[in-house]
């Protein structure tokens, strides 16, 4: 249609194409996280696969700009320039850049670090050097600590003074190794840990997760892990939390090794990921769980979680009761479940058929007719896909 003379033709409106959804492939897990920083972004990726969260920070964080520590030792820095300064984290770096800026330190602090050999822990350390117009001497392409402390104990470091820009707690051993060379270290922490800023939320993280109300125990720090684990002690379910851990009941996982240590401490083994992201932490998680057990059903693939089921790739809509009754049916993977099974894992103590019918109806209204079959005078089972074995 064409406009009329005068008028101005309305531009097509152009409808963006929707996001691609992600598989549900952790629905009804129940995920707790145990850290403050970036917790927000860590909740929205599980959520996005389904997973329910919950918020527990084991420690708060002293922001960097308000910590005096942080600027005693940067003043001390200025004061007494360094020979090394090592960069650990880029994240950190600028927010060592920020706290200085705060204070009116920034340009002496960046003139003080162009003078000294630059050493970065990875390429988001060198970027953020690049960033603030500064040029690496050397980078830890491995990203750890172990290969800087290597490089620069070769090269020998007696008589140096050293500065360490950690980023959390600073325990990765590179201040200990530098000084029992014979280094002078001066260690600047960028934030610091506090106490949790809501004790009875951490209490109660550890008291469901020796319930059996929790899937997954997240950790992003070992001070962090150890604060924890240090808070179920002291709620009276230390012995509870570690054996759901060691055993099975509960899934550990931690960003990185150093977060896993205060874990592998106590005997827990946690997942870590291949490298120490946030991003890889979840992808780690969504394949713990999307490796758990699926049952290749004429309806698709199932899967069953503690507080959900998918069923080829939809979280199916189910009371408790219905829930159970299928995770009975997909357990005995294709076998007989008679009624009297059935009614043991309803609530209530009937012992009429007629009840153990009617829950079975109901989640067949939920899953479709032609997943649950009735075998007569027998009970019921699962239809499998073709060519799966039954038990």
């Amino acid at each position: 249609m064409t406009a009329a003379p005068g008028t101005a033709q309305e531009p097509a409106q152009v409808q963006a194409a929707p996001a691609p959804s992600l598989a549900p492939t952790m629905a009804g897990c129940v995920v707790l996280v145990t850290a403050e920083r970036r917790s927000a972004e860590l909740a929205a990726a599980l959520e996005r696969r389904g997973a329910a969260v919950r918020h527990a920070p084991s420690l708060s964080m002293v922001p960097h700009t308000d910590d005096a520590e942080l600027l005693r030792a940067t003043l001390a820095l200025l004061a007494e320039p360094p020979d090394v300064v090592v960069i650990t984290t880029g994240i950190g770096f600028r927010g060592w850049v920020e706290a200085a800026d705060a204070h009116g330190l920034a340009d002496r602090l960046v003139a003080v670090l162009a003078a000294a050999r630059l050493v970065a822990r990875g390429p988001k350390a060198r970027g953020a050097l690049q960033a603030a117009g500064l040029r690496p001497d050397w980078v830890a392409e491995s990203e750890t600590s172990a290969e800087i402390a290597e490089a620069l104990l070769d090269d020998g470091v007696a008589g140096l003074r050293i500065a360490v820009q950690h980023h959390g707690a600073g325990a990765d051993g590179l201040d200990e190794a530098f000084r029992a060379a014979g280094a002078d270290v001066l260690s600047l922490v960028v934030y610091r840990w506090g106490p949790p800023r809501d004790p009875e939320a951490v209490a109660a993280s550890a008291r469901a997760t020796a319930a059996g109300e929790i899937d997954a125990v997240v950790f992003t720090s070992a001070p962090g892990a150890a604060a924890w684990l240090e808070a179920g002690d002291r709620a009276g379910v230390g012995d509870a939390v570690r054996d759901r851990l060691r055993h099975g009941g509960a899934l550990a996982a931690a960003v990185g090794p150093v977060t896993a240590r205060p874990l592998r401490e106590r005997g827990i083994e946690p997942l870590v990921p291949d490298r120490g992201r946030l991003g890889s932490l979840v992808r780690a998680l969504v394949g713990h769980f999307g490796g758990l057990t699926v049952l290749d059903t004429a309806a698709g693939p199932l899967q069953v979680h503690r507080g959900a089921a998918v069923l080829d790739g939809r979280v199916l809509p189910l009371s408790p009761s219905g829930l159970e009754v299928l995770r009975l049916l997909a357990a005995r993977t294709g076998g007989v479940v008679t009624r009297a099974e059935v009614l043991q894992v309803l609530p209530g103590d009937s012992r009429d058929p007629h009840t153990a019918e009617v829950a079975v109806g109901r989640l067949r209204e939920a899953v479709g007719r032609d997943l649950v079959r009735t075998v007569v005078k027998r009970g019921y089972r699962l239809e499998l896909a073709e060519g799966v074995s039954r038990a």
